[in-house]
């Protein structure tokens, strides 16, 4: 089959999970046999149309300096008009689906699938909705909620990661639940498992896109809970977004700016050496759709902390791979990363299960077979 996908992030420009969700799932299609090409944004010191692991990567420049800054609707709007003049590369190469990444890449997604008359899948990694609690304030959220629905209900399917997401999108949206398939994300062990004995210490490692939904503000209240009770603990917050100012006013307020480390951007490279040093890992999400973090954390060896929350209650629940913690309660993380730091036996048997939870339930091969077979029930409905 012959399969374009189009995003709005892909490596190495990516701050949350959708670039290593499509990276992932593309390689897989790729090493069964399919031809795959991916539509993404440029990005310093890569070339523009390149072939890596057998899949087509061809970039566009969406540098658009001339739009206010504040409306990113705008700018990925008109960013949209760039991906889907890359269609002139394919020359007389032509997708038997297009498949879309969230509603960044709406707008050339619907175009392209309508250009070459096959049908339209989006995953969708999160809401607006769901972003905000339930409730989408005026302003861009309220437009980029109008996108999301319009992709939504233009597409032939919508792919979510969990259950959590697919009841979100199902109501949110008004579609009908057989419209709606069920496809986890994945993970490859082998790119963040660790090489030979790892020697872990007292810190405490979370990273992801750094908004207030991700919940760092609750991990920085919890570590100033534990100084005192735990000897030499340190915690690296990884990560770049728009709340990032307002969380280190945070790690002001709580004392604590000679333990957290706000760290910013850090390369794969840096981020597997701190994930292979850590003494536990925390996500500490308020809303989380799925959280590939916890799957790339587990594929790490790392002991992981995580909010009973989202699509991560569904990856951890019941499984003993990792110690859970009600969504915003400092207290009791608190309490949960003390267990991890101070208690050997309980962090070695979190690391077993974690192996065992990812091998049974988290492979791209898997979710690879079960995306194809998405593609063809859309293409028998067109």
């Amino acid at each position: 089959m012959r399969i374009l996908l189009v995003t709005w992030e892909f490596p190495p420009e990516t701050v949350g999970g959708v670039g290593a969700h499509v990276e992932g799932l593309s390689k897989s299609l790729a090493k069964d046999g399919h031809e795959v090409c991916i539509f993404t944004l440029a990005a310093p010191g890569v070339v523009e149309d390149q072939i890596v692991a057998g899949v087509r990567i061809i970039r566009a420049d969406v540098d658009l300096p001339w739009l206010p800054d504040p409306d990113s609707v705008a700018f990925v709007s008109s960013g949209n008009h760039h991906l889907t003049a890359l269609f002139a590369y394919l020359g007389t190469w032509r997708p038997d689906v297009v498949h879309a990444h969230d509603w960044r890449a709406a707008w050339a997604s619907h175009s392209l699938a309508t250009m070459c008359a096959v049908p339209l899948l989006t995953t969708f990694h999160s809401t607006e909705s769901g972003r905000h609690g339930g409730n989408v304030p005026d302003g861009n959220p309220t437009s980029i909620h109008s996108v999301e629905s319009w992709i939504a209900n233009t597409s032939h399917r919508v792919i979510c990661c969990s259950r959590f997401m697919q009841r979100e999108v199902i109501d949110g949206f008004e579609l009908m639940p057989d419209q709606v398939q069920l496809i986890p994300n994945g993970v490859d062990v082998s790119e963040w498992a660790p090489h030979g004995e790892q020697q872990r210490n007292m810190l405490v490692l979370a990273w992801g896109r750094v908004q207030y939904e991700k919940g760092f503000q609750v991990l920085a209240q919890a570590i100033g809970r534990l100084r005192g009770r735990v000897p030499g603990i340190r915690c690296v917050i990884a990560g770049r977004g728009p709340y990032l100012p307002e969380l280190q006013s945070q790690v002001d307020i709580e004392g604590v700016s000679d333990l957290v480390h706000l760290a910013g951007y850090v390369s794969d490279e840096e981020l597997r050496s701190l994930l292979h040093e850590a003494g536990c890992v925390v996500i500490p999400s308020l809303y989380e759709p799925f959280g590939i973090v916890a799957l790339e954390s587990l594929a790490a060896n790392a002991p992981t902390i995580v909010a009973r929350t989202g699509g991560l209650a569904e990856i951890m629940e019941g499984t003993e791979a990792s110690l859970m913690f009600e969504p915003g309660n400092a207290k009791e993380l608190a309490t949960r990363i003390e267990r991890v730091l101070m208690n050997p036996n309980v962090s070695q048997k979190m690391q077993a299960q974690g192996a065992e939870v990812l091998h049974a339930r988290f492979s791209w091969d898997a979710i690879a077979r079960a995306t194809i077979g998405t593609y063809e029930i859309a293409r028998a409905d067109m």
